[in-house]
C-alpha cells in the first residue's frame, strides 16, 4: 500500500485527492482514458468508460499502460476485477477492421471470427453488410462505411478503419513560415492526425488550432472543405490562411449566408449547410461540388445532427476535427468518435500554459445573495422559469460594475445568455453590445476596435463563445449561460487565454446567485476546467473591493 493520491473503486470510479503533492502528475496520467464527473473542493471523481478507454487505445495507449498508471497512483490495492475489465474493454477496439480488398473493395475483416458472427447476426447491421466471403470477412457497401462504424460502436465492437482514403483533387498548399513556425505540440498534433488518417485534435483555446488545420492542409496538399461555426470565424480562417500559407485570396472561397463561392479551399458555415428549404438540405450539394481531399471541422464538438449524417457519407475523405473539448452535452461523443475519428492528439491546458503558449488564468466564482423579494419570486416560480430568474438577478449588474471598476484599463468581456440582461448591462457600463442580431460588418468593426484598444469593454452574447480571436482580452465576466454547459465554460475562458504581451494573468469571473439552480449549473459547468487543473476561488459579492489590487479577491 502506498500513499498515492488516487482511490480506484470497483464501480470504475476514480477518486483523486486534489491537495496531494502528486495530484497534478496523476491528473495528467489519467487524462487520456478517464473522464471527470464531479469536481468539488477536495476530491475529484473520475470514471472509466468504454469510449474513454477506446479513445486511449486508438491514440496508441494499451491496457498495460492504463493498468500501470492505476497501480502507480492508487492508495489502496486496485480491485482485480476492474483491471480485468479494463483489459477486456480495450481489447475490443480493433478486433474488427475495415480494410480495402483488391478484389471485393471495402471489407469488414475480423481478427476474431466469433465477433464477426455476433455482429452479422445483429438486426442493427442488416442492410449495411454484403456477401459473406469467409469466416473472417464480409463485404461492406462503401456508402455504409460511416453508418456501420456507428452501429459497431453501439454494439460494443468499435472497428478500426484501415480502409484508407481517396487522394482527392491535388492542390499545392505550403506553410509560409517566414518569421514563425509551428510550435512543437502543433507539429505533434499534425503528425498524430496524419498518421491516424482521420480523427480529432484537442487543444486549449488560444493554442493555435487554426495553425494545426493549416499544417494538415499543407501535408495533404489537396482541395479542402473547412466547416466553421459562423461567418466571422470563416473570415478569421481566411485571413489566417492567407497570412500563414501559400494560399491567395482567389484560392479561398466563403460559402455562407452572404456568399456562395466554391474554390479549391472553401470555408462553409454549419448554419448554411443545415438550412432546410421545403424539407431539403439544399446546400449539401457543396459536398459533391469538388473532389475534396480533406474536410476540416472547426469546433467539432458543436457538430449539428444533419452534419453527422453528412459526415457518414464522407468516410472516404480524410477528416480533421478541431476542438478545445470533446464534451457534448447531448452525449453524442460516440458519433464524433465513429464518424470523424478517435482522438489523435490531446494537450492538457496546464501543459501548454507551462510552456508559455497560453496565459495563466485565475478563476473566481462570485456568489450573490438574493434580496428577500427576489428569493420569494424565485421560490414560487415554475421550474422552467427558475434558471432565467436566478441568472438575470438584478443584483448581478452591481457586481459586474464592481468587477469592471476593479480591472479599469484592462480589456474586458462581459458575457451572457439573455439579451434583455445584456442590453441592460451594456447601458449600465456604457459599453458596446454584440449579439446574434448584430450585422457581421458591425461585429467585425467592434472586434477590431477591441483588438486595437480603441474600446476597452464589450458586452457579448453566446455568438462570442466560439472561434473569435481577441488576443488582448484579459478579463471575462460571465453573468449567465447555457444552463450547465461544460463546453461553453471552456470556450468562454478560452476568449482570454491568448498569451499577453506582458505575461500577466487572465481573470475569469462567474457571477452566480446563491442557493439557486444558477449555483448548481455553475458547479456542473466547471467540471471540464477542473479536469484541466483550474481551481475556482469562491468569494462573496459583498467582499468585492474595487480598490483592491486586480485579481486579489
Amino acid at each position: 500500500m502506498t500513499n498515492g493520491p488516487l482511490i480506484v473503486q470497483s464501480d470504475k470510479t476514480l477518486l483523486l485527492e486534489v491537495d496531494h503533492d502528486q495530484a497534478d502528475a496523476c491528473r495528467r496520467a489519467i487524462a487520456p482514458f478517464a473522464e471527470l464527473e464531479r469536481a468539488p473542493e477536495h476530491v475529484h471523481t473520475y470514471r472509466l468508460t468504454p469510449l474513454g478507454l477506446w479513445n486511449a487505445r486508438a491514440a496508441g495507449h494499451d491496457a498495460e499502460q492504463v493498468v500501470d498508471v492505476l497501480l502507480q497512483y492508487s492508495r489502496y490495492p486496485v480491485p482485480h476485477a476492474l483491471l480485468v475489465d479494463v483489459a477486456d474493454i480495450m481489447s475490443r477496439y480493433g478486433r474488427l477492421q475495415l480494410v480495402q480488398d483488391p478484389v471485393h473493395g471495402l471489407v469488414l475483416h475480423a481478427l476474431d471470427a466469433a465477433v464477426l458472427a455476433e455482429v452479422t447476426r445483429s438486426k442493427r447491421t442488416a442492410g449495411l453488410l454484403g456477401a459473406r466471403l469467409d469466416d473472417t470477412d464480409v463485404v461492406v457497401h462503401p456508402s455504409e462505411r460511416g453508418h456501420l462504424k456507428q452501429v459497431l460502436l453501439k454494439l460494443g465492437w468499435p472497428a478500426e478503419d484501415l480502409a484508407g482514403y481517396v487522394d482527392g483533387e491535388a492542390h499545392a498548399i505550403s506553410l509560409d513560415e517566414a518569421g514563425w513556425q509551428l510550435r512543437p505540440y502543433q507539429k505533434q498534433a499534425v503528425e498524430g492526425f496524419w498518421h491516424g488518417g482521420s480523427g480529432v485534435v484537442v487543444l486549449p483555446c488560444g493554442a493555435g488550432k487554426t495553425l494545426v488545420g493549416a499544417g494538415a492542409m499543407a501535408k495533404s496538399s489537396t482541395t479542402t472543405l473547412i466547416l466553421v461555426t459562423n461567418t466571422v470565424s470563416a473570415r478569421q480562417w481566411r485571413d489566417e490562411l492567407i497570412k500563414r500559407t501559400s494560399l491567395t485570396e482567389d484560392e479561398i472561397g466563403e460559402y455562407s449566408g452572404a456568399r456562395k463561392e466554391i474554390r479549391p479551399v472553401t470555408i462553409a458555415t454549419y448554419q448554411v449547410l443545415t438550412t432546410k428549404r421545403k424539407g431539403v438540405y439544399s446546400h449539401l450539394e457543396l459536398l459533391d461540388a469538388r473532389d475534396w481531399g480533406l474536410v476540416v471541422y472547426d469546433e467539432v464538438h458543436l457538430l449539428p445532427a444533419p452534419i453527422f449524417r453528412m459526415t457518414a457519407d464522407l468516410q472516404a475523405r480524410r477528416r480533421l476535427g478541431l476542438t478545445a473539448t470533446l464534451v457534448r452535452e447531448d452525449g453524442r461523443e460516440d458519433e464524433v468518435f465513429s464518424l470523424i475519428g478517435p482522438k489523435r492528439f490531446d494537450a492538457p491546458w496546464k501543459d501548454i500554459e507551462a510552456q508559455g503558449y497560453i496565459a495563466p488564468a485565475d478563476c473566481v466564482e462570485v456568489r450573490l445573495t438574493l434580496p428577500d423579494r427576489d428569493r420569494m419570486l424565485y421560490a414560487t416560480a415554475e421550474p422552467e422559469d427558475k434558471y432565467r430568474l436566478a441568472a438575470t438577478a438584478p443584483g448581478k449588474n452591481h457586481v459586474v460594475e464592481k468587477l469592471v471598476a476593479k480591472h479599469a484599463g484592462d480589456q474586458i468581456l462581459v458575457i451572457g445568455q439573455y439579451l434583455d440582461q445584456l442590453d441592460e448591462l451594456a447601458d449600465h457600463l456604457q459599453a458596446d453590445l454584440i449579439t446574434g442580431q448584430t450585422r457581421v460588418g458591425e461585429r467585425q468593426r467592434l472586434f477590431d476596435a477591441f483588438r486595437t484598444g480603441e474600446i476597452h469593454k464589450l458586452v457579448v452574447s453566446k455568438v462570442a463563445n466560439f472561434s473569435i480571436d481577441l488576443p488582448e482580452a484579459s478579463v471575462a465576466i460571465q453573468v449567465s449561460g447555457s444552463f450547465g454547459s461544460r463546453q461553453e465554460e471552456a470556450q468562454r475562458l478560452g476568449r482570454i487565454m491568448r498569451p499577453k504581451g506582458d505575461g500577466r494573468t487572465a481573470h475569469f469571473y462567474t457571477v452566480v446567485a446563491r442557493d439557486t439552480v444558477d449555483q448548481e449549473f455553475a458547479a456542473h459547468r466547471q467540471r471540464f476546467l477542473a479536469e484541466q487543473g483550474y481551481a475556482y476561488t469562491i468569494v462573496d459579492a459583498e467582499d468585492l473591493d474595487p480598490a483592491a489590487e486586480a485579481g486579489q479577491v
